[in-house]
């Protein structure tokens, strides 16, 4: 089993960066509008506020956590949104102090939970590393998303080996959520990262490739960049067919950002 600690770690910088960025706003900021439609920077504090809880909960008290995702199945609308929405209109205090209280309660339960251990989620079950790295690539994302409405370019670090191991391993499940059938072959994925290294996954002499920024990776497998904007190359039609639909998180296929031309990253 993997050692979790690395990514539990990453996770904790991920988080304390963000923090940092919005320790300091003013009222008038956290209620600024973000990329996502409708979810100002309160929005998305809430919304990883809210997940870190639900996090807790499945490593904790699974009991419970099959309540939380039954309610989410019986109510009605959309209860990440309705989530994300109840958070944003605490005071910004009270939704920090909720957010930092959560993620330190989450770090703590990862870091003590058994070897071998799985915990249920929202998609298939997940060990103390998968979780931590789920968390990771939803801070960053939605990290982005209030540095966005900030207007704050948040310089890419190496933590981003998580979100492109996560991107990899979403494959399969990018194709089944389109309903289409996954690539028997394993893809080879070439990627530059932040730091200037080269990483690499898969079979060396792989039909299909991938290759290009790890940031732009990262930025597509999380939909916060449309692929036209990205520097990124794909070989192969099932690796083509794969730039179009990827994505690192559960649930059904996102909207996606429309193309920005210009004005890309």
């Amino acid at each position: 089993m993997a050692d979790p600690t690395p990514v539990i770690d990453d996770l904790c910088a991920e988080s304390d960066e963000l923090d940092r960025l919005v320790a300091g706003l003013g009222g008038r900021e956290w209620v600024l509008d973000t990329p996502a439609p409708g979810w100002t920077v309160a929005h998305q504090i809430a919304h990883l506020a809210w997940t870190d809880r639900s996090s807790l909960l499945a490593v904790t008290d699974q009991g419970a956590f099959a309540r939380e995702v039954e309610k989410a199945l019986t109510e009605p609308g959309d209860f990440v949104d309705n989530a994300a929405r109840e958070g944003a209109g605490l005071p910004p205090a009270r939704l920090l102090a909720d957010w930092r209280a959560g993620r330190e309660a989450l770090e703590s339960a990862l870091r003590a939970a058994p070897e071998g251990a799985r915990f249920p989620w929202y998609g298939p079950p997940m060990s103390a590393a998968s979780m931590a790295t789920a968390r990771l690539m939803e801070t960053w994302a939605h990290g982005l998303d209030v540095a966005d409405a900030l207007g704050v370019v948040r310089p890419p670090t190496d933590r981003l080996r998580h979100v492109v191991r996560l991107g990899i391993r979403t494959r399969d499940f990018a194709f089944g959520v389109h309903g289409l059938p996954a690539p028997f072959e394993q893809f080879r994925v070439e990627l530059t990262a932040p730091s200037g290294g080269l990483w690499t996954y898969g079979p060396e002499d792989a039909t299909d490739r991938v290759t290009g920024p790890a940031l732009d990776f990262c930025l597509l497998v999380t939909q916060r960049a449309h692929r036209t904007d990205l520097a990124l190359t794909a070989d192969g039609p099932d690796a083509d067919r794969w730039l179009d639909i990827a994505q690192a998180f559960a649930g059904p296929p996102g909207g996606g950002r429309e193309p920005q031309g210009d004005t890309a990253r």
